[in-house]
């Protein structure tokens, strides 16, 4: 059973419904989740956060043997080498992103990359702070220490890893009306000149193969690659989904 079933299952057993146990983390299930965390005393991030993994762990007695019997033997603590995305971030939906992060350009913090990052339009400027929202921080620094041992200097330099398109940056979506994910923070984009707005595979570098270390670090962390998402803008991760 992997994480996002196994979270589902665990919030019904509760007496959170959840819905179909299905593994599709949907506006329903993050509810859920923020009620049970509320009803713990946890802080309502809508996250599955190791303090809300513990206490869906503990024992449960909101579903009766029948029902128990349908979702499965649940109750018996599930060995955390079996869910190897145990503390994944459930990210909210671009929607509710106002809601979840609050107002554009607030509560943000510095990420000191670890590793050698430039400015893509200024490749000799050495980027010392990322700028992101603080609720993303964390992440961002865990997914860019993967990076950073995942490839070698070389390596970052041939992808274009070392070359940083930005991240905080309060505008309007191109040609809409909308804000930009990056108005809060919460979008990173990397080498935009060889992945552009429109650039498709393979055209785009970050398409090719050798770039899955790179977009699995972002994915541990709940992220999304616009790229595999929409086919273009390969240069774009955002912690928030579509």
């Amino acid at each position: 059973m992997d994480f996002n079933n196994w979270l589902q299952s665990r919030l019904t057993a509760h007496g959170y419904a959840v819905g179909a146990i299905d593994g599709v983390i949907d506006g329903t299930t993050v509810a859920a989740l923020k009620a049970f965390q509320s009803s713990r005393r946890l802080p309502m991030s809508g996250q599955g956060d190791a303090a809300t993994v513990a206490a869906l762990r503990s024992q449960a007695s909101a579903v009766t043997p029948a029902e128990q019997a349908i979702i499965g033997n649940i109750d018996t603590p599930t060995p955390l080498a079996s869910l190897p995305n145990i503390v994944k971030p459930i990210w909210p939906r671009q929607d509710d992103v106002p809601t979840f992060f609050g107002k554009v350009g607030e509560d943000q913090v510095g990420v000191e990359p670890p590793y050698a990052l430039y400015l893509a339009w200024a490749p000799s400027t050495l980027v010392r702070r990322i700028t992101v929202h603080t609720k993303v921080a964390d992440a961002v620094g865990r997914a860019l220490g993967v990076i950073g041992n995942a490839y070698s200097a070389k390596e970052r330099e041939a992808l274009g890893l070392d070359r940083f398109g930005g991240s905080l940056n309060v505008r309007r979506m191109r040609g809409g009306s909308r804000y930009s994910m990056h108005s809060w923070g919460i979008a990173l984009d990397f080498d935009p000149q060889r992945n552009g707005l429109t650039t498709r595979a393979p055209d785009a570098r970050l398409s090719h193969d050798d770039a899955k270390a790179f977009w699995k670090a972002w994915k541990a962390e709940g992220a999304l690659p616009l790229g595999e998402a929409i086919g273009r803008d390969w240069m774009h991760v955002q912690f928030a989904r579509l």
